[in-house]
């Protein structure tokens, strides 16, 4: 199955959004990406850093969790939204 570019977009912006609603996961976040918090309006119109959101996300499966049941998405949304980014595709060296 796959997903649009719109689409995993939009997923990766509610993933920024669940993100920046916890006071504990923002400074993860932050930290682990070198972004600052006032940077994160601009840097949200990248693809790159939409991707970025996803990958950081995906590293704990209990984000994952809590995220799709804020979200209401199912939880092998945000792997298919990630696949849908820059990338995100597999890659074959044969």
């Amino acid at each position: 199955m796959s997903m649009s570019q719109d689409s995993a977009e939009t997923i990766a912006l509610q993933a920024l959004a669940w993100i920046a609603g916890s006071d504990d996961l923002l400074p993860v976040f932050l930290g682990s990406t070198g972004t600052a918090a006032d940077e994160l309006r601009v840097r949200a119109k990248d693809a790159d850093f939409l991707a970025s959101i996803l990958d950081f996300l995906l590293m704990d499966d209990a984000w994952v969790v809590g995220f799709c049941d804020t979200a209401g998405l199912r939880y092998d949304k945000p792997m298919l939204a990630r696949a849908a980014l820059p990338g995100g595709k597999d890659v074959y060296w044969t």
